[in-house]
């Protein structure tokens, strides 16, 4: 299961502990909101997409919406989110505990600049009721795979 993964992967970087499991789905923004305690906007969500042939993640503020001609600026392609069956596969992470943690290497990590306005976000720690709270220096530093910060989202300005 993808949070034991997870879990080992924040063990051999000493913040295991900080993960945050709950007794409710965390599987969406929404859901994630209420049990962590925080505002929508605060959720890292991480979004999956295919790049040509390769996976990627884009980890972006709760309340952002991916704006497709950013999007085609920074990747050349349009957005096309993987299925249920490609995350699971390629990324290792299923839909609702998807996650920038313990990912394998051709799964690139792009963060937007939607979460830089907070002190603190939410990602999610590999399971659909799961989170961990780190600073957005921290989500770069713990991100497997970390690429860029990029700009790709509208509705949260």
């Amino acid at each position: 299961m993808s949070i034991q993964k997870v879990r080992a992967y924040f063990e051999e970087r000493g913040i295991a502990d900080r993960i945050r499991e709950f007794d409710v789905s965390s599987a969406t923004v929404e859901l994630a909101a209420a049990a962590v305690g925080v505002e929508g906007a605060r959720i890292a969500k991480s979004l999956s997409f295919k790049v040509e042939d390769s996976p990627i993640i884009v980890v972006a503020a709760g309340d952002a919406k991916v704006d497709n001609g950013k999007y085609k600026a920074q990747f050349h392609t349009k957005a096309k989110m993987l299925t249920h069956e490609e995350a699971h596969d390629l990324i290792g992470h299923d839909v609702g505990g998807v996650c920038p943690f313990a990912l394998p290497e051709d799964v690139k990590v792009y963060l937007d600049v939607s979460l830089k306005r907070f002190e603190t976000v939410f990602p999610a720690a590999g399971s659909s009721n799961s989170a961990i709270e780190l600073t957005c220096g921290e989500l770069e530093q713990y991100s497997s795979n970390f690429m860029e910060w990029v700009d790709v989202c509208k509705a949260w300005e």
